[in-house]
Protein backbone atom coordinates (compact mmCIF):
# COMPACT_ATOMS: atom_id res chain seq x y z
CA UNK A 1 0.00 0.00 0.00
CA UNK A 2 1.40 3.40 -0.95
CA UNK A 3 1.48 5.91 1.87
CA UNK A 4 0.88 9.61 1.39
CA UNK A 5 2.95 12.15 3.25
CA UNK A 6 1.57 12.51 6.80
CA UNK A 7 -0.22 9.16 6.55
CA UNK A 8 0.67 6.18 8.74
CA UNK A 9 -0.49 2.71 7.68
CA UNK A 10 -0.86 0.19 10.50
CA UNK A 11 -2.41 -3.26 10.92
CA UNK A 12 -5.47 -3.97 13.06
CA UNK A 13 -3.33 -5.88 15.55
CA UNK A 14 -0.91 -2.96 15.92
CA UNK A 15 -3.83 -0.56 16.24
CA UNK A 16 -5.24 -2.58 19.14
CA UNK A 17 -2.00 -2.34 21.06
CA UNK A 18 -1.21 1.30 20.19
CA UNK A 19 -4.65 2.91 20.12
CA UNK A 20 -3.87 5.75 22.55
CA UNK A 21 -0.76 6.75 20.61
CA UNK A 22 -2.63 6.55 17.30
CA UNK A 23 -5.38 8.80 18.63
CA UNK A 24 -2.76 11.35 19.70
CA UNK A 25 -1.14 11.23 16.27
CA UNK A 26 -4.49 11.67 14.51
CA UNK A 27 -5.35 14.63 16.75
CA UNK A 28 -1.98 16.15 15.86
CA UNK A 29 -3.01 16.09 12.19
CA UNK A 30 -1.60 12.79 10.99
CA UNK A 31 -3.93 10.54 9.03
CA UNK A 32 -3.74 6.94 10.22
CA UNK A 33 -4.92 4.13 7.94
CA UNK A 34 -5.76 0.79 9.57
CA UNK A 35 -5.43 -2.28 7.35
CA UNK A 36 -6.35 -5.95 7.39
CA UNK A 37 -3.28 -7.47 5.86
CA UNK A 38 -2.50 -5.25 2.88
CA UNK A 39 -6.07 -4.02 2.45
CA UNK A 40 -6.84 -0.60 4.00
CA UNK A 41 -10.18 -0.70 5.84
CA UNK A 42 -10.51 2.46 7.95
CA UNK A 43 -9.03 5.93 8.33
CA UNK A 44 -8.46 7.38 11.81
CA UNK A 45 -8.95 11.15 11.78
CA UNK A 46 -9.96 13.62 14.52
CA UNK A 47 -13.59 14.63 14.92
CA UNK A 48 -14.15 18.26 14.03
CA UNK A 49 -17.36 19.48 15.59
CA UNK A 50 -19.48 21.66 13.39
CA UNK A 51 -20.75 24.77 15.16
CA UNK A 52 -24.49 24.86 15.79
CA UNK A 53 -26.16 26.96 13.14
CA UNK A 54 -28.90 29.22 14.42
CA UNK A 55 -31.79 30.10 12.19
CA UNK A 56 -33.63 33.35 12.77
CA UNK A 57 -37.31 32.70 13.46
CA UNK A 58 -36.89 28.98 14.12
CA UNK A 59 -39.20 29.19 17.16
CA UNK A 60 -41.85 31.30 15.41
CA UNK A 61 -45.30 30.00 16.33
CA UNK A 62 -43.96 27.51 18.90
CA UNK A 63 -44.15 29.74 22.00
CA UNK A 64 -46.98 31.89 23.29
CA UNK A 65 -46.87 34.94 25.54
CA UNK A 66 -50.12 35.65 27.35
CA UNK A 67 -51.20 38.98 28.85
CA UNK A 68 -50.09 37.67 32.28
CA UNK A 69 -46.50 38.06 31.09
CA UNK A 70 -46.90 41.83 31.04
CA UNK A 71 -48.54 42.13 34.48
CA UNK A 72 -46.51 43.47 37.40
CA UNK A 73 -44.83 40.90 39.64
CA UNK A 74 -46.17 40.39 43.16
CA UNK A 75 -44.28 42.52 45.75
CA UNK A 76 -42.47 39.54 47.35
CA UNK A 77 -41.19 38.25 44.02
CA UNK A 78 -40.27 41.73 42.84
CA UNK A 79 -38.24 42.30 46.03
CA UNK A 80 -36.40 39.01 45.46
CA UNK A 81 -35.38 40.11 41.95
CA UNK A 82 -34.28 43.55 43.06
CA UNK A 83 -32.17 42.48 46.02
Amino acid sequence: MAERKGTKAITVHEAKTQLSQLIERACAGEEVIISRGKTPVVRLVPVVEKPIERKFGAMRGKARVTDAFFEALPEGELDAWES
